[in-house]
Order: C-alpha cells, then structure tokens, then sequence
C-alpha cells in the first residue's frame, strides 16, 4: 500500500481539526491545494497570517473586528439603553442582516456548556454586568438549544442577583427560530421575528 507523502499527511491533519471536515475532506483539499500555482498557494498562505494579525476583538463588545472599539460600539446613532446578548460573532452578524435592530451587542464566544468543560467563568459574563450602566434592556438571543437555554437563565440570574439597585428589563429572543436551530444560519425574516417576538423573562 503507497503511503501519502508526510507533508500531505502532516496539513491533512490539520485540516481535520476544523469544524464539518473528516479525513477524506482533508486529504481532498490538501490534493485541491497541491493542483494550484504557487502565487495562489501564497496568497492563501498570507491571508491566514493576516486573519490574526488584522483582526481584534472589541474590548467592549468582544466582536471581532478591524478596530478596537469597533464600529458597532462607536456608532453613537445607535441605541446605547438596549444590549443584544449572543453566543458567537457570527450570530452578532447575522441579527445585524435582520436591520431590525439598532442597539448594541456584547458576545460571549459561547454557552454554558457542562459536558465540554465550558462554565460561566470561560465566558465574557463579568464584562456583560460592566456594561449593564444605562441599559434598560438586555435581549437574550443566545441559540434556542439546551445549551443556550441555560446560559440565557444564569445570566438572567445574575443581572437579578447583581443589578438589585437597576431597574433592566431582561427579555428572550422569540422562538421564531425553529428549537435546535443556529441564529448564524437563519434568514433575515426569521431573525426579525424572533427580535419583535421576545418576550420578558
């Protein structure tokens, strides 16, 4: 049996570690990439380089983003008393799709999650009651899945347990997305009417 060249193995392997590629996927790009000239292999070398080295994340938001602040919280237009909490970027990104909503956002980069070792102290919660001065109402639109669910209860915890002097409407985005559902993959109409939909907890 011919064995693959050590350098295919070797970024194969890597491949393999991102999110929905198994091993034949992997092997498939690495082929794909081997087929193309040299500039475009560069190309695509520099533009992985730069997705760290041109990118930050917001010290008051936590997106990810080309500046920090970043835009969303710089944009003095937009309203300051309401604050969209999320799970992912990506969600951030697409409730921004909807142009329904117009407040600012805080990200959490993830779910209270037991099973994969992630508890609240992995998560960007000790800032989100930093932020809570002047907002009037913070919007849980963590992903409607057990995950989630749990995560958007201990916040609302939390705010109760640690904003007694400050009157914040605590709402929970609308189940117009279907239950187990990802906000990233949701279409705008989706999107807004789970935002008109939320409900006060």
């Amino acid at each position: 049996m011919q064995k693959l060249p050590k350098v295919i193995n070797r970024l194969a392997e890597k491949f393999e570690r991102l999110p929905g590629i198994g091993p034949r996927s992997a092997q498939r790009i690495v082929f794909y990439l081997l087929h193309n000239p040299e500039s475009e292999l560069k190309d695509f070398a520099d533009r992985l380089l730069a997705l760290k080295k041109e990118t930050c994340l917001c010290s008051k938001c936590h997106q990810i983003a080309e500046s920090d602040p970043c835009a969303i919280c710089e944009d003095k237009s937009r309203d300051q008393t309401l604050l969209c909490v999320v799970e992912q970027p990506l969600d951030l990104i697409a409730l921004e799709k909807s142009e329904k909503y117009n407040g600012l956002y805080h990200v959490l980069h993830g779910c209270i999650d037991p099973l994969n070792h992630v508890g609240p102290d992995e998560l960007y919660l000790n800032d989100l009651i930093k932020r809570l001065l002047g907002v009037k109402e913070v919007i849980l639109a963590t992903n409607p899945t057990m995950e989630g669910e749990a995560t958007a209860m201990y916040i609302t915890q939390m705010i109760k347990q640690k904003c007694i002097e400050q009157e914040i409407k605590i709402t929970r985005i609308g189940h117009g997305l279907p239950i187990g559902a990802d906000i990233e993959y949701a279409d705008g109409l989706t999107l807004m009417r789970a935002l008109e939909g939320r409900r006060e907890v």
